[in-house]
């Protein structure tokens, strides 16, 4: 790609089909980053369309623009954290009861583990709480 061909902000705008003033919003936001150059001699670099293009997928996916803003800043940080939980989230929870008065719950895609490792998470608890439970016994 041509970084050194600058776009007007009109040009920005029709290239990610979106109104001038929702790509000052966005600038005005911290979506995408300020023009290079000031006033009238402000222009828009490649950079400044891809970013663009990035929100207006993110945003045609279905993403409040609080959490395009939260995505952009992790995205130089390494992994994306996971969405945050709000009032009418729906999660599915994995609950082992251990023994009576233990239990232990996880949100799996939140604690980052695959069914796999979260079955082998559980086994490795019940077998310690065994252990537990038998040193005692042997005392």
């Amino acid at each position: 790609m041509n970084e050194s061909k600058s776009f007007t902000l009109d040009e920005i705008a029709a290239l990610a089909e979106l109104p001038r003033r929702t790509v000052r919003y966005y600038i005005q936001s911290g979506l995408i980053d300020r023009p290079q150059g000031v006033g009238k001699g402000a222009y828009y670099t490649q950079h400044h369309v891809e970013q663009l293009l990035l929100v207006r997928k993110w945003q045609l996916a279905g993403l409040s623009l609080e959490r395009i803003g939260e995505l952009l800043k992790q995205q130089a940080a390494g992994p994306l954290p996971p969405t945050p939980r709000r009032a009418g989230t729906i999660e599915v929870w994995s609950h082992l009861v251990v023994a009576d008065g233990v239990e232990l719950t996880l949100e799996p895609s939140r604690a980052g583990l695959t069914p796999e490792q979260v079955r082998a998470f559980f086994r490795a608890v019940t077998q310690a709480y065994a252990q537990i439970h038998e040193s005692e016994e042997k005392e």
